[in-house]
């Protein structure tokens, strides 16, 4: 490991921030929304040179689709985080218990100090740069590690970075997997990770020796409900979107579909006319993103072939050109439990779709598996609706639709579980990221003396009747 990614290189730039930061722990109102405001600034003069670079780094994808999933989103993010910011900061007053008043308890938050941030591939800017809002809000230095993925963006998001932060605010490292194992392994005050549930077991096993607190945004295996009430051309639609953007390249993209068994040949054609109408050619369709790498690609074709050879029928609904990356989408239904496509999560353009009898089936097939990244249920029952929110368990929920949870900035973002922990996005970044202080401020006239030794006769008379107050 040359040059930057040196353990020694990364620990001084660690040790420049800390210092930098011990100077000044006060971080004002000001101070926080200026950056958030070169933040703002930074991805909006660079949007062009990011999607040139994210298109390059793909192999192909739409600037438009680059525009809609990451550069809108993070200048929402800033823009909601910097307007707010100084109602969140105000410190809240808390009610004092009778045996201490008049004395006054406050909760106070103040920033962590250096968080690092390892950045994810398949949305390079928003998974890198969308946690960095609520680091800053919280009035942080940020140490940035952008995927290793995605080498053009890494470099475009490195030099964008420099030319608007000091280095004692923000710095970025780029380099290859073995720089992000220095870099998680480095005594962060918190560190964020998004990518998958395996490497984020290393992250966790490197930070564990520090005790690094830890944000994780994993995966997994994020289900699409379809109910018995549900408008079944519309959920078609809008399930093809979700899976569709970014080639399936999301984490919280619908990974598979639970429909009634009556309507599962129905639904897959609706699915495959919706995706032919969304991306009409996807082979050829400059709309529609490439796999990010042939290695990638060859794994999806794996998990369908695996599956077919098991007994499932793959439908290719538009079959992709063996010499390009971009890689057609394709139905799989009647998959055994066993295939691999049915265990791992898919990350592309391959949807299952499994029948189920009931609504207490679609409820006990997705709790018997690892708690997901999102969950998506389709239809008009006001009553399976509640007992889907009561009785499964994921990060996020949205009805009728998909992905446009993450979308709303007062909404926390995480896992649960294998799919991850700890929440970001608005104001649940900013508490994320910032310490909470308990402060208890005594008055002169504290009767708090009245409980020191030497204990008389009275006291548990007197605690008695605190507590029936109380």
């Amino acid at each position: 490991m040359d040059g930057p990614g040196r353990p020694d290189v990364l620990a001084a730039l660690l040790a420049r921030q800390r210092a930098a930061f011990l100077l000044a722990p006060r971080v004002g109102v000001e101070l926080r929304r200026d950056r958030l405001r070169r933040l703002e600034s930074l991805i909006d003069t660079h949007a062009a040179r990011f999607a040139a670079a994210i298109d390059a780094d793909f192999g192909g994808r739409s600037r438009h689709e680059t525009t809609l999933a990451e550069t809108h989103l993070l200048l929402g993010a800033a823009r909601h985080a910097r307007r707010r910011v100084a109602r969140w900061m105000r410190p809240q007053r808390v009610p004092t218990g009778l045996l201490q008043w008049p004395g006054r308890s406050r909760i106070v938050l103040q920033p962590l100090g250096v968080v690092g941030i390892i950045g994810a591939w398949n949305y390079p800017l928003l998974l890198t740069l969308g946690p960095l809002v609520g680091v800053l809000a919280a009035g942080n230095r940020a140490l940035v590690k952008p995927a290793e993925g995605a080498p053009r963006t890494a470099e475009a998001l490195a030099a964008a970075i420099a030319a608007t932060f000091d280095v004692e605010e923000v710095a970025t490292v780029t380099g290859d997997a073995q720089l992000g194992a220095a870099f998680a392994a480095l005594p962060f005050d918190h560190l964020v990770f998004t990518g998958s549930t395996a490497v984020g077991r290393l992250v966790a096993a490197a930070a564990a020796p520090n005790l690094t607190p830890l944000t994780l945004e994993l995966g997994g295996k994020s289900p699409a409900i379809v109910d018995a009430s549900a408008d079944l051309e519309r959920a078609a639609e809008r399930i093809a979107w979700g899976k569709l953007l970014n080639a399936g390249q999301t984490c919280i993209a619908p990974d598979y579909v639970l429909v009634a068994r009556e309507h599962c040949e129905d639904f897959a054609t609706l699915l495959a006319n919706a995706m032919c109408r969304l991306y009409p050619g996807a082979a050829q369709n400059p709309d529609y993103t490439s796999i990010v790498s042939a290695r990638h690609r060859e794994r999806l074709l794996a998990l369908a072939d695996e599956a077919r050879a098991a007994g499932a029928r793959v439908v290719e609904v538009m079959p992709g050109e063996a010499t390009s990356r971009r890689l057609g989408p394709m139905l799989v239904l009647d998959a055994p439990d066993s295939a691999r496509l049915m265990r791992e999560e898919i990350f592309g353009p391959v949807l299952p779709i499994v029948p189920v009898e009931s609504l207490d089936a679609a409820i006990g097939y997705v709790n018997a598996r690892p708690r997901p990244l999102a969950l998506y249920w389709f239809g008009r029952d006001a009553a399976a609706q509640a007992r889907i929110l009561g009785e499964t368990f994921a990060g996020g929920v949205t009805i009728n639709d998909t992905l446009l949870h993450i979308t709303q900035d007062a909404l926390p973002f995480g896992g649960i579980g294998p799919s991850g922990c700890g929440h970001y996005h608005g104001e649940h970044g900013f508490r994320r990221f910032s310490a909470t202080k308990a402060v208890f401020e005594q008055s002169r006239l504290g009767a708090t003396r009245l409980v020191y030794p030497p204990y008389r006769a009275w006291l548990e008379g007197v605690m008695a009747m605190l507590r029936r107050l109380s």
